[in-house]
């Protein structure tokens, strides 16, 4: 089952209150190292000159008229085409060897190319949730932002029967382990200075999680992490900072998880740091996601009496949240908004687009007002499974979740009620990535941001 998220763009770098080394848990190192090729006389890559007496001919480079000889010029050497996220191919080339036994990645050479004049540094994140397994592979450019060449994304439902049984079903976890092999050869596949791997809540409340990681590092070459909630959400925020405009003065953001929501209050109205995550003055982790309540309220069938029933459930979980009146001072302030990520925002904000296909290109940074937000919702209540099925944005493996995302949504708008709802489809990965590369100073004293 393939998820519709695709990556991201390039978000500001957020804070990191950890060190990120290669030492550190669920991160790996490796060494960059420039692939060779021969050179001919004027220093272009190419075969030997030819014998005989040389010819001018008459050439035009860059605006101005030169002359060259034949026997200088080189014979032309293609780089590798592009695979579709914009990553050259990959040669085939042997392993060399295992670096880090922390997520086992094999250094491989680049195919025969002519390398940049700085070969940028690579960093990747996985994310291992209760219903998503995503990867970002991607390289640094202005400072602060970064350009992915490399992503996966596949619905797997570890926590699916979570709720019930207190343990990772076996199907789950088969499911899972075939996704991360796929992660494990992207991986192996390219030559990675950093990387960290983490798991979210189902493997942190699951008896059998830590086991299952073990096997996940047998079978996949993986040593994933388990982080915190309170880790969960600083990264979400980290990977969400471009979205947050200059003139913002309070942000309330959110990540509607499988298996739990983050929840973090943004104080604006100071002065600036260029890392949002410094401006966090509460958060929350709940319990609850999109697959645990669907699976206790039921997802296929859904009535408008279920419906406002997994709202109260929610509810109830938000009003012991001693924080939640942190931004009670700005809440009426045209500068203080919503900001979700979570597939149950971007669902929604495909349906209210009416795209035929998914387009997060058109997706990630929209802005919805209240009223687009009531409609959009609305009609999804009154959708049946099959047409939720059918509608292109949700499709079969989303219909039965959508609607216990929108319970938690509509939960959250009660609290902190907005005129305006921007929409990220980005999150913990896009966190990670600008922790590690902020963290391995790729961007400092570079006006240009490049390592």
């Amino acid at each position: 089952m393939e998820d519709h998220d695709t990556g991201a763009g390039a978000p500001e770098v957020g804070a990191s209150s950890t060190s990120l080394g290669s030492s550190g848990p669920g991160t790996a190192s490796w060494q960059q190292r420039r692939p060779t090729e021969p050179r001919s006389a004027n220093g272009q890559a190419g075969d030997a000159p030819q014998k005989g007496k040389p010819k001018k001919r008459r050439k035009r480079r860059r605006g101005r008229k030169v002359f060259v000889r034949d026997e200088a010029r080189p014979t032309e050497n293609r780089s590798p085409a592009p695979d579709k996220t914009g990553a050259p191919a990959e040669a085939h080339r042997p392993a060399e060897s295992v670096v880090s036994p922390a997520a086992a990645p094999v250094r491989f050479e680049q195919g025969a190319r002519r390398p940049p004049v700085h070969e940028l540094p690579v960093f990747a994140a996985l994310d291992l949730g209760t219903n998503n397994c995503r990867l970002l592979v991607a390289v640094p450019t202005r400072h602060g932002q970064f350009r992915v060449i490399d992503a996966f994304s596949r619905i797997v439902r570890l926590g699916e029967g979570l709720t019930a049984n207190g343990r990772l079903g076996q199907p789950a976890m088969d499911r899972a382990v075939e996704a991360l092999k796929v992660c494990g050869d992207k991986l192996r596949n390219r030559k990675i200075r950093k990387a960290r791997l983490i798991a979210t809540e189902a493997c942190r409340t699951a008896d059998n999680g830590v086991e299952f990681l073990d096997r996940v590092e047998r079978e996949a070459g993986l040593k994933l992490e388990i982080i915190d909630r309170q880790t969960e959400a600083r990264l979400a925020v980290s990977g969400c900072g471009s979205l947050v405009e200059r003139d913002t003065q309070g942000v309330v953001l959110f990540d509607i998880g499988g298996g739990s929501s983050e929840i973090a209050l943004i104080d604006l109205a100071g002065r600036r740091s260029p890392r949002l995550a410094n401006h966090i003055v509460s958060w929350t982790s709940l319990p609850v996601g999109v697959v645990s309540l669907a699976e206790r309220f039921g997802g296929r069938t859904v009535t408008r009496e279920i419906f406002a029933a997994m709202v109260d459930d929610v509810a109830g979980r938000l009003a012991s949240f001693d924080g939640r009146d942190r931004l009670s001072h700005l809440k009426t302030s045209p500068n203080f908004h919503l900001l979700g990520t979570s597939g149950t925002v971007t669902t929604l904000a495909g349906v209210h687009l009416d795209l035929e296909r998914y387009d997060r290109r058109r997706v990630d940074g929209l802005w919805m007002d209240r009223d687009s937000v009531d409609r959009m919702v609305e009609r999804l209540v009154g959708w049946d499974f099959q047409q939720r099925c059918a509608n292109p944005c949700i499709g079969a493996d989303r219909a039965d979740l959508v609607l216990a995302g929108c319970a938690i949504l509509e939960a959250i708008r009660a609290v902190w009620p907005s005129e305006r709802l921007r929409v990220a489809d980005r999150g913990l990965r896009e966190g990670i990535l600008s922790e590690l590369m902020a963290d391995d100073g790729v961007w400092r004293n570079d006006g240009r941001g490049r390592a």
